[in-house]
Parts: structure tokens; sequence; C-alpha cells
């Protein structure tokens, strides 16, 4: 195998806009290198989107069938990018769109068949990332710190602020890496309620009041309290912090200005228990690295000590759909790509099913 090789990342995220696709060609030399060739975002078409986030409440019937029919229009939508540009990827890796996350009961479920998607892509995939991992009583969570490791060295912190937001970090010569806290998942339903899609810059939350109790029970629930690998899914949206905003009887600002605040608190918490650095570097890719007003909270609780990596709008939105095409090059090659330090597994592995 070269010491190069282009193929295509695929991340159907959390949040449910779109299927990120991202070319991007790896090198390895004495460390690994990466560029992102060409990138986009396309959004679900509207029926497909709301079955995925329904996907949950599906008969078993109806999830077979969108497993199908998303990995088909994965592959379409993949083969139409590569027409266009004249594309030759090695492969494709996808992340496919989770339905249920249960590592403690020894499943999790990302849908968008790899058959289909092989076929109408004309390439080979990589998919299913996660399961193995949890079979060696891991999370399968989270994925991208091997990536964070490999390809973004520099950084003392990378944080990805997505559905829900997650963070790794190196210590004592171990990956650290875990979901810090809910995210977008519960921001954009009451930016929804407003009238948005989501808070543009965190204006509607910049105009909020925090509401102490609500920020207290928020900041008490159980997943703060424990230690290790750990990993937020749906579930725990609808489970535990759903109930506490809908009880609280509060308006949608004055709820968002509440979720800002505990976000900050929780990941300034986390940068300042596990920083070696009086300024630490901090990378904040997805959706949320423009919400100016959580940013500005954020440096609030880290009394302005650290530095934000100034990266391209490109690696902001992509960052992810790029380490999965990585982890699918790691997978092809027989490198391990999922760490057992952050899983929690019994072992490291090389994780992912290959079609085609």
């Amino acid at each position: 195998m070269e010491n190069s090789a282009e193929l295509i990342g695929l991340m159907s995220g959390t949040s449910g806009d779109g299927l990120d696709i991202a070319y991007c060609r790896f090198e390895k030399g004495d460390q690994w290198s990466f560029k992102i060739l060409h990138a986009l975002t396309v959004p679900f078409p509207k029926e497909l989107g709301v079955l995925l986030q329904n996907s949950h409440l599906l008969s078993s019937e109806q999830l077979t069938q969108l497993d199908v029919d998303f990995g088909a229009w994965m592959g379409k939508q993949v083969r139409d990018f590569c027409e266009q540009k004249s594309l030759r990827p090695l492969a494709v890796c996808s992340h496919g769109h989770t339905v249920f996350h249960q590592p403690s009961k020894g499943y999790s479920l990302q849908i968008g068949n790899g058959w289909a998607l092989h076929k109408q892509s004309g390439f080979k995939v990589v998919n299913d990332f996660r399961m193995l991992d949890v079979q060696l009583g891991g999370q399968g969570a989270p994925l991208v710190p091997i990536g964070d490791r490999l390809l973004f060295a520099d950084m003392d912190f990378c944080l990805n602020l997505g559905g829900i937001a997650n963070i790794s970090m190196e210590e004592n010569g171990k990956r650290l890496a875990f979901d810090t806290c809910p995210f977008n998942l519960l921001l954009n339903p009451f930016a929804q309620k407003l009238g948005a899609p989501y808070d543009d810059g965190g204006k509607w939350a910049s105009e909020g009041k925090v509401n102490n109790d609500l920020l207290n029970q928020l900041n008490n629930l159980s997943y703060y309290k424990r230690v290790g690998a750990k990993s937020l899914g749906r579930e725990d949206m609808e489970n535990d912090f759903f109930p506490l905003l809908e009880n609280s009887d509060l308006d949608e600002k004055d709820i968002l200005a509440t979720l800002v605040e505990h976000y900050a608190i929780q990941i300034s918490q986390v940068i300042h228990r596990h920083s070696t650095n009086t300024c630490p570097r901090v990378l904040i890719t997805g959706g949320g690295a423009y919400h100016e007003f959580f940013i500005s909270r954020l440096d609030f609780y880290l009394e302005s000590n650290w530095e934000k990596a100034e990266v391209s709008s490109t690696i902001i939105e992509f960052k992810e759909a790029l380490i999965f095409a990585f982890l699918g090059y790691l997978r092809i090659l027989g490198i391990d790509n999922v760490l057992s330090d952050v899983t929690g597994a019994d072992k490291d592995s090389c994780s992912g099913v290959i079609y085609g």
C-alpha cells in the first residue's frame, strides 16, 4: 500500500441537518498529514430528514427499509459528487445515522446500508465503526480521538460542538476523550420554537436570562458525576435533559441562555481539570464553533487564559467527515483505529466493515 491515498468521509451527525461529504488526501511520513480537497454538505430531502429524525420510532420493517434507502441515497450523492469533480476515491467511509446507542446493553446502531451505498456509488465502502468496540466492552464512542491524536497533534484540546459536545486531549501518554455535555441537540429545538432552525451566533441565548434553579438541576445530573469513558445518546436527552427543560416553564430565550451557561461551565471545568499549559490551545469545530455567545461564556469561565486555534471554515465544518475518511483508511491498512483508553474497551481495535 502506498504512503498516500484519497478517500471520502461521510458524516450524518445527530443534529440531522444533512450529509457532510469530504474528499481527503492522507500521507504517511514521519507523521500523518492531510488535506481536504473537496467538501460539500447535501441537505436531506424533507421526507428523508423527518424519517431519520424519527428513526428510533419506526417499526423493524420500516427501519430496515430506511437503512437501505438511506444507504442508496448516500451512494447517489457520492456518485454525483465524484462525477462532477472527476474523483476516484480508494473508498467511501461512512459514519451512518445513529438510531440507537446503548453500549451498556451491547449495541449501537448506525443505519445507511453498506451494500446499498457500495452499489449506488460504485466504490468500496467502510462503515459500522462502533459495534466491534461495543462488543469489546467499550462505549463505541468517541471514535474521533485517533484522528485528533494523529492529525491534530499540535492542539492541547480538540472540542467538537455538534449535536453533542465532545473533547479529547493527551494526558500522560494516553488519549482521553468523552462527551462533555449536549449541544445542538438541545439548543436547536428551542430555536425552532422561535422560528429558525438554529440560534444564529447565539443571539437569542444572549437575550435570555439564566435561571439558576434549572442551571443547578442540569449541573447536578448523574452523567457529570461519572468518570472515565462515557458517552451521551439521544436516549439521555429524552430521559434526563428534556424533562428538566420542559418542566421549567421558562420561555425559549431563557432556556437557551441557561443551556449555554451550563455548557460553558461543564466544558471549562474539563479544560481546567486536564490542562497542563497555562494558556492551552483549543481547536473548536462543528456548528457550535459559530455560536459566538457560547464562545464568550466559555472565555469568561476560562478567565481568557486560552488560545482559540484559528482554522478554516472547511476544518470547522468537515473535521468529523475528514476523520471518518481517516478511520476507513486505517481500517483498510489494518492499523488500529479505535482507542480503548477513550472507549473503555478491553483493547484497541481495527474497526469497520468493508463492502466491495
